[in-house]
């Protein structure tokens, strides 16, 4: 599972991001590591399998800006779920 955390130098709001998804995690019980970065993006912006969870959007859009739209602890709950629910599904064999 690929989880990471977007944050611009100095956002007021990048430490809460990041606890609130280490609660989440921990929430479900999934270990997965937090990639971060930090750089010009709106921030903060948390990415599970490189969708944004609270745009539904693959990509990250380039500007350092506070979001308006902060990830909420069901949004990330919901994401985390998501793929951890997809990611124990077993696979379905192809018939021959």
């Amino acid at each position: 599972m690929r989880i990471e955390l977007f944050t611009a130098p100095g956002c007021p709001n990048a430490d809460a991001a990041r606890t609130l998804l280490n609660d989440r995690l921990a929430k479900l019980g999934i270990t997965a590591p937090i990639v971060d970065h930090i750089g010009r993006y709106p921030s903060p912006t948390v990415l599970v399998e490189g969708i944004d969870v609270m745009r539904q959007e693959a990509d990250v859009p380039i500007g350092d800006a506070c979001r308006l739209d902060l990830p909420t602890a069901q949004r990330v709950l919901d994401a985390l779920r998501a793929i951890a629910e997809t990611d124990r599904k077993p696979l379905k064999r192809r018939a021959r």
